[in-house]
């Protein structure tokens, strides 16, 4: 354990290095100014090469194991059918993996830290107008149906891109009739959610049902449970602010 912890912090150094360089080397020699509280700022780098390195080891270790083992278990012939011989040849057998989906969505995306973060910046910046759980609980349902949509994808082997298709000409509907004010914090929301705590065990989760419903590909239908995860919020925030807006009208005649 200890070495692979050490082969991790050193390619996790090299990730960070180049980022260093260019905000120190702007520091210095674009700016001609000294780096503001030095100390603390290596200090901080220090704690990001350590929190990285723990992070992606415990990826490694726990959620993409976990992922791909929730994904075995809940497709295993003998969970479904109480029987090891037989084979599961319509959509609606997997009900618990479109339920398990849903529910790991939603979770993660409560648990998100970056989500939270923008979310109290929009609370901050608009006097209160935007709650801060209004907004983490309107991009959990848009990730958690998501990800429901994209597993009920990988299950039946049906192209991704006219779900993405269908999926942003209802984001560019929505866009026409929407409040200003909420249309780029709504695409912002849509890309937080693909953050630290998301996209490991959704990874994994779609690479472990590809490989455990018969006739699909990890390289072909493994991927794209992301692009579900980015695009759904979007909806459900932009439908978020739509019902608010149209609450508020209501109230006022």
């Amino acid at each position: 354990m200890i070495e692979s912890i050490a082969r991790t912090l050193v390619d996790t150094l090299k990730d960070v290095l180049p980022i260093a360089a260019i905000l120190f080397g702007f520091q210095w020699r674009v700016l001609r100014r000294p780096v503001p509280r030095l100390r603390q700022v290596l200090i901080g780098f220090v704690y990001v090469l350590l929190g990285l390195t723990f992070f992606l080891e415990g990826l490694r270790m726990a959620l993409f194991p976990l992922g791909r083992l929730m994904a075995a278990q809940l497709t295993d012939p003998v969970f479904l059918f109480g029987n090891a011989e037989a084979i599961a040849t319509h959509w609606s057998a997997y009900g618990w993996v479109y339920v398990f989906a849903l529910a790991i969505g939603f979770a993660t995306t409560i648990a998100e830290p970056s989500l939270l973060a923008v979310a109290m910046k929009a609370n901050e910046v608009s006097g209160g107008a935007i709650g801060v759980w209004g907004l983490r609980v309107a991009v959990a349902i848009g990730v958690a149906v998501g990800l429901g949509l994209g597993t009920f994808r990988i299950v039946t082997g049906t192209p991704l891109q006219w779900y993405i298709i269908a999926g942003y000409v209802v984001v560019i509907v929505q866009t026409l009739f929407a409040p200003r004010t909420i249309i780029a914090l709504a695409y912002d929301s849509g890309g937080v959610t693909t953050s630290t705590v998301t996209v490991p065990l959704v990874t994994a989760l779609g690479l472990g049902l590809a490989s455990a419903v018969p006739g699909r590909s990890p390289a072909l239908d493994g991927f794209g449970l992301i692009a579900f995860a980015s695009l759904f919020p979007i909806i459900s925030v932009i439908a978020y602010a739509q019902f608010a807006d149209w609450r508020s009208r209501r109230r006022s005649t």
